[in-house]
């Protein structure tokens, strides 16, 4: 049952673990989760890929990416490399001070897709620790400050809506809207949910003139994608948990419990 990434726009699945500062989640890609946090970005050390344009770091034998050449890799087919993990880190001469256990605790993070402690090295200054499994369809990404979590998913929320170009005019010519994103707070708000395993389905929004909703259901906590996706299934058709709703008058977006 496994989808191409094409089809992971529609369907996002979020499960939030705020003690070890993780999320798990379908259908946000790297592509997008650059383009949200590109400010927040430095450089890459690459624990898992298939990038054929990286430097290579003696100290560590891993592969990193120069900020410079960041572009490059959002715009590669990391869909296409399986697995593909990888760290941040602030300057390129402070992989030299990496300690035989931490490439070692890198190394296990990388393969197993689990932290023996905590990913985030002060003397990297590392802000995030993404590994990704057919990137799109299984991520688990570190953060150490989960308000950029939050951040990116109402950026990639507003990124879907936009690429999906859902609002046509009365004779069926497809209008350009923006929708911007959805605000931290709110997200925040929705943090319970996400706790339990979450779905926001872009599949199933439902719209008129003066309004946008986005179904949400609590769904619980997958690691296996497949099974998510079947569980979404049979909850799709029953009322949703929630709501994300976007009023096209005043231009903001709000939350109901249903």
């Amino acid at each position: 049952m496994r989808k191409h990434n094409q089809e992971f726009r529609d369907l996002i699945y979020v499960h939030l673990n705020e003690s070890d500062h993780y999320v798990i989640t379908y259908g946000i890609e790297f592509f997008e989760f650059a383009r949200s946090l590109s400010d927040s970005m430095n450089n890459l050390l690459l624990l898992k890929h298939n990038f054929d344009d990286g430097e290579f770091n003696m100290h560590t034998h891993l592969d990193y990416v120069p900020r410079e050449r960041l572009e490059k890799l959002v715009k590669d087919d990391v869909y296409g490399y399986g697995d593909f993990c990888w760290i941040d880190f602030d300057e390129v001469e402070n992989l030299d001070e990496l300690s035989g256990i931490e490439i070692a605790e890198l190394l296990y993070l990388g393969h197993l897709k689990q932290h023996l402690k905590p990913p985030f090295y002060n003397h990297l200054g590392n802000l995030f620790a993404y590994l990704a499994q057919d990137d799109g369809w299984f991520n688990k990404t570190y953060y150490r400050h989960l308000h950029h979590f939050y951040r990116m998913l109402g950026d990639v929320i507003s990124m879907k809506l936009n690429h999906l170009k859902i609002d046509k005019t009365l004779l069926g010519i497809k209008k350009k809207r923006s929708y911007p994103p959805v605000t931290k707070e709110l997200l925040m708000s929705l943090s319970g949910f996400m706790k339990e395993g979450a779905v926001l389905s872009l599949k199933n929004l439902v719209k008129n003139r003066n309004r946008l909703e986005i179904p949400i259901w609590a769904i619980g906590d997958f690691d296996n994608m497949d099974d998510m996706y079947e569980e979404y299934e049979k909850v799709n058709k029953q009322k949703s948990d929630a709501k994300l709703v976007f009023d096209k008058k005043i231009r903001e977006w709000q939350l109901f419990a249903t």
